[in-house]
């Protein structure tokens, strides 16, 4: 997908996406896809294991980040 995304199916429950943010330091961002439709994101920092936060998304709030992460909002 490019550098720094590594893609992993789950078997049963959907694909992960990990995305690196600093990879020296540890910081990434990890995005599970479920089948039914949910997303998942963890935010990792560079202390400890466990996520530093955890937020579920439906599908259509997913593509509203989405669009404002990408640059593609629009006021209506």
């Amino acid at each position: 997908m490019g550098k720094g995304v590594r893609i992993q199916e789950l078997p049963g429950l959907g694909t992960r996406y990990d995305v690196d943010l600093h990879s020296s330091s540890g910081e990434r961002v990890s995005i599970v896809v479920s089948r039914d439709g949910k997303r998942h994101l963890y935010v990792f920092t560079a202390v400890g294991d466990d996520p530093a936060a955890v937020l579920e998304l439906t599908e259509e709030q997913a593509r509203k980040v989405g669009a404002v992460l990408a640059g593609t909002f629009f006021s209506d």
